[in-house]
């Protein structure tokens, strides 16, 4: 195990600010993931938006949504509790790309048209967790001190 490596992907130096980023996002990520994988909050589950995800060309569909839905909950379960945040906002802004370019581009900026704001705006607060890192509390603040 590289110790270095584990060091460099906790490190953070922000303050208790990114608490206003990480916890209404994961929130967020974890209702779109919990809707993909297991139907609740109005979702489809894995069948329905694997389906979906065919119809729109992202094949093969089920595992495409296995794979988003998969990011986004567990993803937002590790920004809630800051735990490998790096990487984890790597893996979101990158779903949120997705999303973005196969889906809401075409419709323009705005929400009211299935435009592609709200997933720029996750997009955004993803890219700025992956440059700051979780902050002074999170799971990665302890490691980091904990391998010092």
């Amino acid at each position: 195990m590289n110790i270095s490596l584990i060091k460099k992907l906790v490190s953070t130096d922000a303050g208790f600010s990114t608490l206003a980023l990480r916890f209404p996002i994961a929130f967020i990520f974890i209702a779109h993931g919990a809707q993909k994988l297991f139907g609740l909050f109005g979702g489809y589950g894995l069948e329905g938006t694997g389906q979906w995800m065919d119809s729109i060309g992202l094949e093969p569909g089920y595992y495409m949504a296995l794979l988003a839905g998969s990011a986004e909950f567990f993803g937002g379960l590790a920004l809630l509790v800051g735990l490998l945040v790096r990487p984890v906002a790597l893996m979101l802004s990158i779903t949120m790309l997705v999303a973005i370019f196969s889906v809401h581009f075409t419709n323009g900026l705005f929400m009211a048209d299935n435009g592609y704001e709200f997933g720029l705006a996750l997009f955004a607060v993803s890219i700025s967790l992956m440059m700051s890192g979780a902050g002074k509390l999170s799971l990665d603040n302890v490691i980091k001190q904990r391998l010092a």
